[in-house]
């Protein structure tokens, strides 16, 4: 073994054996770990999901908001201001 493979074998005990810390560090280094990221990445994605309904929902009534209102206007130009204020 040359000193140079030597190096790379340290090298990557090292790494593993610091990867390993990191994730005992986190509370990631038993055997529910795969499951505890699944759930992780599952209630991230459900969270974007509600994030976007949520915009798009507020979209949404600003668009219905500024229509009426541009409705009830024309109604007031055009003289039909008793469909609008009784």
């Amino acid at each position: 073994m040359t000193h140079e493979d030597e190096w790379k074998a340290l090298l990557e005990r090292a790494s593993e054996t610091g990867a390993q810390r990191a994730l005992a560090h986190l509370g990631l280094a038993d055997e529910s770990a795969a499951k505890d990221m699944a759930d992780l990445r599952e209630l991230l994605s459900a969270w974007r999901d509600a994030k976007r309904s949520a915009r798009k929902a507020v979209v949404e009534w600003l668009v219905r908001g500024c229509l009426a209102v541009l409705v009830i206007g024309l109604a007031v130009k055009l003289g039909l201001s008793g469909l609008v204020i009784k």
